[in-house]
């Protein structure tokens, strides 16, 4: 009879900074591969603390904790299956970002990495040292081969473990999500296996941590390169997969192999991840938001009900007298559709109070966008002050479009504490609700059908702030607009190419400087779910003070 090892791959979503939780996760994990007879139970990479710390993790009383939390965790699991868990380690007054082997009671193997990630969100040159490249490690009747994370994107750590033994290559991952990022990890594990003739097993955390969310998606490939078993997107999910061997070596036997949702699914499940562990990691129950009546504000009410649940939401009109009869209806129109409480606060007289307040000081100038900014931020200092008052954390809805060329009041209605469309160009706003009335999942709280009305969605988009006031009255239609940032935000591209992919070269200079010029606002606006390679935060990280521009 073939020889077989069966692994306990825990797909589990860990907490930055509960030591002590994530560590009676991977217990309880444990206990079930015990259950089921396995040899091994592997997490993802820095399961202990969380991932990605930032800097957290060079706090010495920090990361001697996680060690510490290791080594208990091994005497507890003494009795057992092995367990190889990702943490930090402590070597010869070096930090390493380690993958530990748990046998025995005892820390019987550590894997350091060696290749450390120093670009969009991660930035472990500043954290970390690089670990030597080694062997594999024994568990059983098998050699394994563990690159962690960025490892495993190099054919030399894969290579080296192959040729000093490994018979399967087992990666820890905290790889975070960003739009059609499987297909890119896809492609780097077939090339591992064809590099090294083995199979390989990519394992994934899930969860929101600040702006990433990780999207699970734990695969197999065998040698051919054909794909094994895949488990859920998104979802925490604990796995037993088995590995046969025969005269070929280690063959990963087939199993579920769980669908793949297309990118507009994805995108939404992760804004409403994001969002919901955001709120439940930091300790809010409770959410809500200014509904002005417009798509951008519709759509975050809904993610926020299908991340939380209805009764936690609450959702608040704040008209003045440039508030159209169409917006008032459309709001309570996507209240009463989700099912949220629904608050009608006017701020005209708030507004008068204030500009009386303003009159001997603005006595002789004309009108202008100071105007306008007030009444966004008296929306803002009353949804603060319902926010403090009930305890209710406020969310902000501007989208990508907006985000990048400044068009939002700061300290207005750029006030909150999170914005799960900050990544989503206005463009795939519109898509995004209408996918939303067309689809239902089980992981979404709030209810089926069309949630987000068709006026809603088709209406010529308008802060409302003046009479008869279109956003294309400052800016170019969002077709126009969103092709420009494209190019120039998320493909680093220059005003050349954007004339060249058939922009008007004056638009594309215009959007260039306000995005420069909104730079200020970035750096104090909300953190938001993460989408593409190019989310505004860690991502793309400009000066404020910069004069420069593209002049040709």
């Amino acid at each position: 009879m073939a020889d077989r090892f069966r692994i306990t791959l825990a797909q589990l979503n860990p907490v930055v900074g509960d030591i002590e939780g994530n560590a009676a996760k991977a217990f309880l994990a444990w206990e079930q591969a015990r259950a089921a007879g396995a040899d091994l139970v592997a997490l993802p990479e820095m399961f202990v603390t969380g991932y990605n710390t930032q800097d957290l993790i060079m706090k010495p009383v920090f990361h001697r904790a996680a060690m510490d939390a290791i080594e208990a965790l091994a005497k507890r699991c003494a009795d057992g299956p092995a367990m190889a868990i990702g943490g930090p380690w402590v070597e010869d007054d070096s930090l390493y970002n380690a993958y530990l082997i748990l046998k025995g009671g005892r820390i019987a193997s550590k894997v350091l990495k060696h290749h450390l990630p120093n670009e969009t969100v991660f930035d472990e040159v500043r954290l970390y040292d690089a670990g030597p490249l080694g062997g594999p490690y024994s568990v059983g009747n098998s050699r394994i081969g563990s690159p962690i994370c960025e490892d495993g994107w190099h054919p030399d750590v894969a290579e080296t473990l192959e040729e000093t033994g490994a018979e399967f290559l087992l990666i820890p991952n905290g790889s975070p999500y960003f739009r059609d990022k499987y297909d890119v990890r896809l492609n780097h594990m077939v090339a591992r296996v064809v590099e090294t003739g083995l199979p390989v097993i990519y394992l994934n955390m899930v969860g929101g941590q600040d702006d990433q969310v990780f999207d699970g998606a734990t695969f197999g490939i065998n040698p051919g390169g054909a794909l094994a078993f895949r488990m859920p997107v998104f979802d925490e999910a604990i796995t037993e997969v088995d590995l046969e061997r025969s005269e070929e070596g280690w063959r990963i036997v087939p199993s579920d192999i769980v669908p793949q949702p297309d990118a507009w699914e994805q995108d939404y499940r992760a804004m409403v991840q994001s969002l919901r562990d955001y709120m439940g990691k930091t300790g809010f129950k409770k959410a809500l938001l200014g509904l002005s009546g417009g798509v951008d504000s519709a759509l975050v009410a809904a993610i926020a009900v299908d991340a939380i649940g209805a009764e936690n939401v609450r959702c608040v009109m704040l008209p003045s007298e440039y508030t159209s009869q169409a917006s008032l209806d459309d709001a309570e129109a996507v209240a009463k559709a989700l099912g949220v409480q629904y608050d009608f606060v006017p701020i005209s007289n708030s507004r008068a109070a204030v500009t009386e307040t303003l009159a001997p000081l603005f006595a002789g100038h004309d009108a202008d966008i100071t105007e306008e900014n007030i009444q966004s931020r008296l929306r803002g200092l009353t949804l603060m002050a319902i926010s403090n008052k009930f305890g209710e954390m406020l969310l902000t809805t501007g989208n990508k479009s907006e985000v990048a060329v400044g068009y939002a009041t700061i300290y207005g209605d750029m006030n909150g504490g999170y914005n799960p469309i900050k990544d989503l160009y206005k463009t795939r706003v519109f898509e995004t609700c209408r996918w939303r009335n067309a689809h239902h999942r089980n992981w979404m709280r709030g209810p089926e059908g069309e949630v987000i009305r068709p006026s809603v969605i088709d209406k010529p988009p308008s802060a409302e702030l003046r009479e008869d006031q279109k956003d294309s009255d400052s800016l170019p239609d969002y077709p126009v607009l969103d092709g420009i940032l494209e190019i120039l935000v998320d493909q680093d591209g220059s005003i050349a190419d954007c004339v060249a992919a058939g922009f008007d070269k004056t638009d594309a200079r215009r959007v260039e400087h306000l995005i420069y010029i909104s730079e200020y606002k970035r750096f104090q606006s909300a953190p938001g779910t993460r989408l593409t390679s190019r989310a505004f935060w860690l991502d793309r990280r400009y000066p404020i003070v910069n004069r420069w521009r593209d002049r040709n």
